[in-house]
């Protein structure tokens, strides 16, 4: 509902994802996923057809637009009615029926019109309704309770492309997929989908290409993750450097980090390399610090 509201109070306007999650989300930290499914649910709700919006349109890498006509709803009085009418029209009328008021059949086309108007008010009233009930309640309730992300919780950003060429990103971003895969095997990690983690490419500071300037610590919270894992890619003839860091989010520290150097044929033991290490840096700093 919220989501409704936020699209419908700025029709025809382009709402961007992080308006979205800043306005319909304000009170608990969300990743981009979470705004693509509740889009998904509205649209299924309203029948709408992505590929043929009637109510919201997908307007890609920018956001979303409420394309359906939203204006307040008004009422014409009889009187206001009668009024538009002319005088000639008014007096046949008052011949033609007689004073038992007997019903005149109503257009098809007018019987559409009076549905669709009041799906459109009881649409309406449930979307206040609701919208105020939450409102209220969340007034009354007290302070809410911030859950903590799960101790075996991870997100890997994308790698860097650091090399003087800056032709390698396409490695870089098949290491940072490849690496996803592998940690998302482990048993009892939990790990966040390429979908999360590409969102942040270009965003994080000091390497961010525009504003907002992001950290660790703000992926950290969007993602719900306790722990954070980035590095870079560097290529000179046929030797290949790929850093890694492991990051604890809850205060910043780098639990482990290591460089590895290897021919550009040992691509895939690298990858074998990093998340191995990472798995026993990761285990090592849960146990390390129990949970509360």
């Amino acid at each position: 509902m919220r989501l409704l509201l936020c699209l419908a109070e700025r029709a025809g306007e382009v709402v961007s994802i992080d308006d979205l999650r800043s306005q319909v989300w304000s009170d608990v930290a969300v990743a981009p996923d979470s705004v693509y499914q509740a889009v998904t649910s509205l649209r299924r709700l309203l029948g709408d057809d992505p590929k043929q919006p009637n109510f919201i349109e997908t307007v890609p890498r920018l956001g979303y637009r409420m394309v359906a006509a939203v204006n307040p709803w008004t009422e014409q009085s009889v009187a206001q009615k009668n009024a538009q009418r002319g005088p000639l029209q008014a007096s046949e009328s008052e011949h033609a029926m007689p004073a038992t008021n007997v019903p005149t059949p109503v257009p098809r086309v007018r019987i559409g019109f009076l549905w669709a108007s009041g799906t459109a008010i009881c649409v309406a009233l449930v979307v206040v309704f609701l919208f105020y009930g939450r409102v209220t309640n969340s007034n009354r309730s007290a302070t809410p309770v911030i859950t903590p992300p799960p101790q075996k919780s991870i997100a890997v950003l994308p790698f860097l492309d650091l090399s003087e060429e800056m032709n390698q990103e396409p490695f870089a971003d098949g290491m940072t997929e490849e690496l996803i895969d592998k940690l998302s095997k482990i048993p009892g990690l939990q790990v966040s989908p390429p979908t999360s983690s590409f969102y942040f490419k270009g965003k994080l500071w000091p390497h961010s290409r525009g504003t907002p300037q992001i950290t660790i610590a703000d992926v950290a919270k969007s993602l719900g993750v306790s722990y954070v894992l980035d590095g870079s890619v560097r290529k000179a003839g046929d030797r290949l450097r790929v850093a890694a860091r492991l990051i604890r989010a809850d205060n910043g520290f780098v639990v482990w980090s290591e460089t590895y150097d290897r021919r550009l044929d040992d691509i895939l033991m690298v990858q074998d390399d990093i998340a191995s290490e990472v798995t026993k840096a990761l285990k090592a700093s849960i146990e390390a610090k129990p949970d509360h």
